[in-house]
């Protein structure tokens, strides 16, 4: 042993040490201990996990793009034979857009999101944590209030804290409770803010974007809405819940990930010209931090132009999700939701771990999904369909529940 490993050994823990193990030896008795997976080969909707190749999921590759190894063999191909889009499509931005870290690659990108948004502007982020920390602080002042969905993205309530801005949350999905905190806010605000995610990531369902907007015209309010899990699965080019129900034009700030059914890194929002000039200027997560590497930016127009046809994959996928809800319904599990997104709530932390290892066994990969994550007692298994999977593979998930069920 080392002079240095023998003085710390003997070295009294530091109080913080102290905390931490207690913390990670009280959530390993809580059943909420994490820890980062060892992942082996992907291969189309299998994964290797720990030497066992299973059926994949727990992955936000909704269409399929990810998986396609042909398509990315392709591109790079189609990369090395024009140079690299004419030498722009380097492998580091080196600095930030405000420096010299912006690439025509990178203004490409935007015009072709506005243009397939019908807006007038767009804007690229690292990432959607990036994109909502980084909104609500720079647009809400302490004269504003933000009203947010109380089962919005940690991401959103990090920007909510960040934030000047008073905030409050409103009952998930409860637009009457929203109402009443935008009549109890009248006159008393310089600006209102309404927040929310199009697709719920931990209960699949859906936010009611037509009332919503009911409720921003009425009350002058400002609609952003996280389309992270809407974009590639809903609208007829993908755009997301607000393509679908018709409510694009009245969204004042969408945000979008490149990181789900886009197969690639990153996110943007589409907005009106003058929100994007003030972001530019105020917002600190645009400001300081190096821009996407050009590489990352070709493969994410890419893959948004290849989304937009993607129809078919589309029906395809909601047809599995719809498949897959109601089999579980019928034997008598708490499936909520309406998306691709299908989970199943079985209350206690250690019923759903126990149900997630003895799935892991039969050769599925999902995780179990615990507080505080979730609320309490509503630990479940998320199943993250894609559109690479087929009815044969739902089927045999569904027998391999009602086995556990029984």
């Amino acid at each position: 042993m080392s002079a240095q490993k023998k003085q710390d050994s003997g070295r009294k823990p530091l109080p913080v040490e102290l905390h931490m193990q207690q913390e990670l030896d009280r959530l390993r008795q809580m059943q909420r201990y994490r820890s980062i997976p060892e992942i082996g080969e992907r291969q189309g909707v299998y994964i290797t996990i720990g030497g066992s190749r299973l059926l994949n999921l727990s992955s936000n590759d909704y269409l399929g793009i990810g998986a396609d190894r042909e398509l990315c063999a392709s591109w790079m191909e189609t990369l090395a034979g024009c140079g690299g889009l004419d030498g722009q499509v380097t492998m580091s931005s080196t600095s930030s857009r405000l420096l010299t870290g912006n690439h025509k690659v990178m203004d490409g990108l935007e015009s072709v999101i506005a243009e397939a948004y019908g807006c007038e502007a767009a804007l690229v982020f690292n990432s959607g944590y990036h994109a909502n920390t980084g909104l609500l602080p720079a647009l809400a002042t302490r004269h504003d209030l933000i009203l947010s969905d109380k089962l919005n993205h940690a991401s959103i309530i990090d920007g909510l804290r960040i934030s000047d801005a008073e905030f409050r949350r409103y009952q998930h999905g409860d637009c009457d409770h929203l109402e009443q905190l935008l009549c109890d806010a009248a006159g008393r605000y310089r600006q209102v803010f309404i927040v929310t995610e199009s697709v719920f990531s931990m209960d699949g369902d859906l936010a009611d974007l037509r009332r919503l907007v009911e409720l921003k015209r009425k009350y002058d309010a400002m609609l952003i809405v996280d389309e992270a899990h809407g974009v590639g699965v809903f609208g007829e080019h993908g755009l997301g819940l607000g393509e679908e129900l018709g409510v694009l034009e009245e969204i004042d700030i969408l945000v979008g990930t490149f990181g789900k059914a886009m197969a690639s890194v990153g996110a943007y929002a589409v907005m009106r010209g003058l929100y994007r000039e003030y972001l530019v200027n105020t917002m600190r997560t645009l400001i300081f931090t190096t821009a996407l590497p050009p590489m990352v930016l070709a493969w994410s127009r890419m893959t948004f132009l290849r989304q937009l046809e993607m129809r078919k994959e589309r029906g395809h996928l909601r047809k599995l999700a719809a498949k897959l809800r109601t089999a579980l319904r019928e034997a008598d599990f708490e499936v909520p939701g309406e998306s691709q997104i299908v989970p199943v709530v079985l209350g206690e932390d250690r019923t759903a771990v126990a149900v997630a290892a003895a799935l892991h066994e039969m050769g599925f990969y999902v995780l179990p999904v615990r507080p505080p994550t979730v609320p309490e007692n509503s630990a479940r298994l998320r199943f993250s369909l894609r559109a690479d999977l087929d009815a044969g593979q739902i089927g045999d998930l569904v027998g391999a529940m009602k086995s556990l069920r029984a």
